[in-house]
């Protein structure tokens, strides 16, 4: 950033060149002329010197160079190229070439009127005369040095410090500290694998036949093709219509309809089906759909593909050998799992834990009817992380469906947003109620390498963003989830630490029997007074310590809507949506025709396009006022 010594002040570079042109102060006015002195003889010298050897050339009067060989190139540097100088700035030129007019004038050829015009304006300098802004031609590659590249292969260089610093970080033990109890999931038995359990549940095929429920190879493999390659059910339908295909391809099926019943009715299933019920909200009818929590445990538990990963007790990991730099990665290294087995194993010794882990978010379908879908995945916290957070290892389960009914019929709107929350945790606590007995006194189930343990399916963590967050632990919107820092001060960057929300005051108080009473008591607590949450009665639970961090939304989006919002306050709306518009395309460049400002509902991908452009968009703008960006740049 250009600075004036003179009076210390900090300028844009076309401010720097104004203010020593405007200015009337003395200390700049010897600031600039000092400059001057040092830098511009340097650069002006060689031209200088080319011009006075151009007047004595008489072969040539354009004043190209003719036979004798290209110019030397010229070195641009100092003030007027932004080079060499201690403040880095521009430098305003009017003043100089003020000076050196007659000298340049006196030293060229005859140029028409319009061609003296323009150099005038030009600072009187002719830069036709010389090679173009090229680069200097390389010099030639001298013959290798033998002894040099020897010693060359022997000298390592060096990587950088960080760099340096992190890879032995990650290079460095884990220690690893076991859970004490040498009962914790402790194996009770060996049964039969998830694989000899689909062989017995396959049905209608003869003996020995590897293809059943299928006759043969090539039924199996037609059907197959049909199902992952084939060119849709119609054609397949109208193709085994023809006179003598399916008789001489000797098949099971004779369209798509007998393929589908084949694998529904006899291909087992390790995941349960869903269930249909009816709710009754102030005289309208709702429908839920969901599977037994339970069987989705088992399903998940002793899926075949996730033995080798399945992790069954608690550990502690740090990265020293004293034990004092702890590491958190993978929910078995957490404190919760650690602590929660110790209070099983106080009353049930032997027992293996199993996280359940519950996501749920209301989804908008279309956009122009405002249909939407209210999911409920679970997953289960002896899978790594790597695993439950892929999509195509089908580590989350789909749970349920939830109404996704605002109930317009009822009038009143506090009556309303009561009855929609009382709506969720009534048909959470339908759902989830398989697990309550079994999270207390466990119930045995295989893994999927066939061994028999006694688990304690548990609820661990609830994932949703802030309007689930609000929903789920019953806390007034504006405020935090877990703990008891005051509403106005959240968000604020404090050193103090506000203690959880106390899971026993909220289970007394939602447990009174009268409904002013109880109100007045959540009143008391800063919750809201629903009715039976479906996490009250749930072993081992609390709520306040369940609830996980919004990744998506307050840290990767919330972070980048932050930014965008600070710019667009910062900056013009309007220009900066007319740079957006006018960026060039690129490789892996969006160009937003419509710039950034008029966006909505944005998803991850668009989020990264325009941080993608967004430094390219303002790096060369100025503040209003004058104010230099450097510290947004940077930010």
């Amino acid at each position: 950033m250009p600075r004036c010594n003179g009076c210390g002040r900090d300028f844009m570079h076309s401010g720097f060149a104004n203010h020593y042109a405007q200015t009337k102060d003395a200390h700049c006015l010897a600031e600039h002329q000092r400059q001057l002195n040092e830098a511009l003889p340097g650069v002006l010298e060689d031209i200088l010197h080319r011009d006075s050897d151009e007047d004595d050339d008489t072969d040539s009067d354009d004043g190209d160079d003719g036979d004798d060989g290209p110019a030397g190139p010229i070195q641009f540097g100092g003030a007027f190229f932004d080079e060499d100088l201690a403040f880095g700035g521009e430098v305003n030129m009017e003043e100089e070439n003020e000076g050196q007019g007659e000298e340049n004038e006196s030293g060229e050829g005859e140029q028409d009127d319009e061609e003296e015009g323009d150099e005038q304006e030009e600072g009187n300098i002719d830069y036709d005369n010389g090679p173009g802004l090229e680069p200097p031609p390389d010099p030639a590659p001298a013959p290798p040095d033998e002894n040099a590249e020897a010693e060359a292969d022997n000298d390592e260089i060096a990587p950088p410090t960080g760099r340096s610093h992190v890879e032995q970080a990650l290079r460095q033990e884990v220690h690893v500290e076991h859970f004490p109890s040498l009962r914790a999931g402790e194996s009770l038995k060996t049964t039969t694998t998830a694989f000899g359990t689909y062989d017995q549940g396959v049905n209608g095929g003869e003996a020995g036949n590897i293809f059943a429920p299928f006759e043969s190879e090539r039924d199996f493999n037609i059907a197959r093709w049909a199902k992952m390659r084939g060119p849709g059910s119609t054609a397949f339908d109208e193709l085994l219509k023809i006179s003598g295909v399916r008789e001489d391809l000797g098949l099971s099926f004779k369209n798509t309809r007998e393929i589908n019943k084949i694998i529904d009715e006899k291909l087992p299933s390790s995941r349960p089906r869903f269930r249909c019920k009816e709710v009754l909200v102030a005289g309208e009818v709702f429908d839920v759909y969901y599977r037994d929590a339970l069987e989705c445990v088992k399903a998940l538990y002793g899926d075949p593909s996730f033995a080798a990963d399945l992790v069954y007790t608690p550990e502690r990991h740090y990265a020293d050998a004293n034990h004092t730099v702890r590491m958190y990665h993978d929910m078995h290294t957490g404190k919760w799992w650690w602590d929660t087995q110790k209070a099983v194993e106080r009353a049930t010794p032997g027992a293996t834990i199993v996280p359940i882990i519950i996501s749920s978010d209301k989804t908008r379908l279309t956009q122009f009817k405002g249909k939407s879908a209210y999911p409920v995945y679970m997953t289960i916290g002896n899978l790594p992380k790597d695993i439950r957070r892929k999509p195509s290892q089908q580590g989350q389960i789909l749970l349920a469906y939830l109404p996704t009914t605002s109930l317009p019929h009822i009038k009143n709107k506090a009556a309303r947003r009561r009855t929609v929350a009382n709506l969720y945790h009534a048909c959470m606590r339908k759902i989830l109620s398989p697990i309550k007995d079994p999270g207390s006194t466990g119930v045995q189930m295989a893994s999927g390498d066939g061994v028999v343990r006694r688990c304690h399916p548990i609820f661990a963590a609830h994932v949703g963003d802030y309007l689930e967050q609000v929903l789920v632990t019953g806390v007034k919107y504006g405020e935090c989830p877990c703990c008891e820092v005051p509403r106005d001060e959240l968000g604020d960057d404090y050193d103090i630490q506000y203690p959880f929300r106390d899971l026993g005051a909220a289970m007394n108080a939602l447990n009174i029997p009268d409904s002013v009473l109880r109100a007045q008591a959540c009143a008391h607590i800063r919750i809201k007074p629903i009715h039976q949450p479906y996490w009250l009665d749930l072993p081992y639970a609390n709520i306040f310590f369940s609830i996980t961090p919004d990744i998506l939304h307050q840290l990767y989006q919330g972070v980048v809507k932050h930014l965008i919002s600070w710019v667009k306050t910062a900056y013009s709306q309007n220009e900066i949506d007319a740079r957006c518009r006018r960026l060039p395309p690129g490789h892996h460049v969006r160009v937003f025709t419509k710039g950034i400002s008029s966006l909505y509902q944005l998803t991850g991908r668009e989020h990264a396009d325009i941080c993608r452009i967004l430094l390219g968009l303002i790096i060369d703008m100025p503040l209003p006022g004058g104010a230099s960006p450097a510290r947004l740049v940077r930010a």
